[in-house]
């Protein structure tokens, strides 16, 4: 009966053993199972986003390279959804009212940051929409990232279109913008806020289709 005690002692003993190992072998594979970098930095911005620390005089400097257009705005109060949102003019530095600077007129939001790969891609192509007969007015909403980095990506892809940070993130917020970015949204004349298709535009005459989807007219 001893000997059945002892073999059995020493069953358990290989079977506590062998989970172990196992249990180590999986943690071991999951830690060296390959990612899709890409796909994280769309999803996740970094722990520092949003977080401007650069110097008023570089922000200056930025700015008059970079040569945005001015921010827009209006007498009235714009669309009730945008309500409270308010954010930095790129441009100039000065406060703005984002209902009060889409109201009147169609107005093609676009939300994006430096951190996202496809915001990269799209942003010279509404660029280039924005500079054709009949375009939308079209504002850039930069969130998560900081302005200084935002200045200089715009610079380096020759984007000139009104663009405004989101420090607070009560323009993102009003819009209920998604983690994955970019993210783009048609104002209508009467202030009705629509979510643009597809995610990402790859032409200006893909912007142009959505945009008339909804305005119902060909712009």
């Amino acid at each position: 009966m001893s000997r059945v005690t002892a073999r059995l002692g020493e069953f358990r003993h290989e079977v506590r053993w062998t989970v172990v190992v196992v249990v180590l072998a999986v943690l071991a594979a999951v830690a060296l199972w390959p990612r899709d970098p890409g796909r994280e930095t769309e999803a996740a911005p970094p722990a520092s986003a949003g977080v401007d620390r650069t110097d008023p005089a570089r922000l200056a400097e930025l700015r008059d390279r970079t040569r945005l257009a001015p921010c827009p705005s209006a007498a009235t109060a714009g669309p009730e959804k945008l309500s409270g949102a308010r954010g930095t003019c790129m441009a100039d530095g000065a406060p703005v009212d984002v209902a009060a600077a889409t109201a009147g007129k169609p107005t093609l939001i676009n939300v994006w940051a430096t951190w996202c790969p496809p915001c990269r891609k799209e942003l010279p192509v509404l660029q280039e929409y924005s500079r054709q007969p009949g375009a939308v007015r079209v504002l850039g909403v930069q969130v998560q990232s900081d302005q200084a980095a935002g200045l200089e990506l715009l610079d380096s892809l020759g984007v000139r279109f009104p663009s405004v940070h989101d420090s607070d993130r009560s323009i993102s917020g009003a819009l209920n913008v998604p983690t994955v970015l970019p993210a783009s949204y048609l104002v209508t004349a009467s202030g009705a806020v629509h979510r643009l298709d597809p995610e990402v535009f790859e032409s200006p005459d893909e912007v142009r289709a959505a945009v008339s989807e909804i305005t119902g007219a060909a712009r």
